[in-house]
């Protein structure tokens, strides 16, 4: 009789000292997720730049988007983590050249964006690869193509995308044609032949908390 009380209060001892290494080992567990540091990006400090070209020297035209809707931004244990997957549209209506005249952005309005298929927003979400390599899979136009980017991460938390955006992949070259021909005059160079690129340069900026 002896015995088996003996054993019993054995197996309590070595019950409740399981128990409190189990406790104590999900108490560091728990410790560790909650002192990994996070990352989220932080909605209003996202800008979208660009840059068109016209005439055949190529000269630019800056603008940018002034508002960017950010979609199922969630708190990552990595800057690349938080960004992968994220999904982003940017109205059309919030386009801005900074043009004195106001006359531009009418006229990209209308003659650009309004020839084209869907296009209250421009819409996409963000991919990186094995190989760190970083590309935006964009829909314009009602098409959705891949437009690849470079990135750098600056301070562990500001991150600086930039990419070339060829029209064509997007079916917009009718687009193009159409914003060439309401800007003709505006468009020539110095050998008096109007050109309007396919090609846009973009540039992102955004910061991660």
């Amino acid at each position: 009789m002896k015995t088996v009380q003996l054993m019993a209060i054995g197996l309590l001892l070595v019950s409740s000292f399981s128990c409190k290494e189990a406790k104590k080992e999900a108490d560091k567990v728990g410790d560790e997720i909650e002192n990994k540091e996070t990352f989220t990006v932080v909605a209003d400090s996202t800008t979208i730049k660009f840059t068109a070209y016209k005439t055949t020297d190529k000269k630019g035209v800056r603008g940018e988007f002034t508002t960017v809707n950010l979609k199922n931004a969630e708190a990552k244990t990595s800057t690349i983590d938080a960004l992968n997957g994220l999904e982003f549209s940017i109205p059309i209506s919030s386009l801005f050249t900074n043009d004195a005249t106001k006359t531009r952005d009418p006229k990209i309005m209308e003659f650009f964006f309004g020839v084209m298929d869907s296009t209250e927003f421009i819409s996409g979400t963000f991919k990186f690869d094995d190989a760190e390599k970083c590309s935006i899979e964009l829909k314009l136009n009602g098409v959705t193509a891949n437009l690849p980017m470079e990135y750098s991460v600056t301070d562990g938390r500001h991150i600086s995308f930039s990419g070339v955006m060829n029209l064509e992949k997007w079916n917009a070259l009718d687009a193009v044609a159409s914003l060439n021909k309401a800007c003709e005059e505006l468009h020539k160079g110095t050998d008096g032949v109007s050109k309007t690129w396919n090609v846009v340069a973009i540039e992102a900026t955004t910061y991660l908390k």
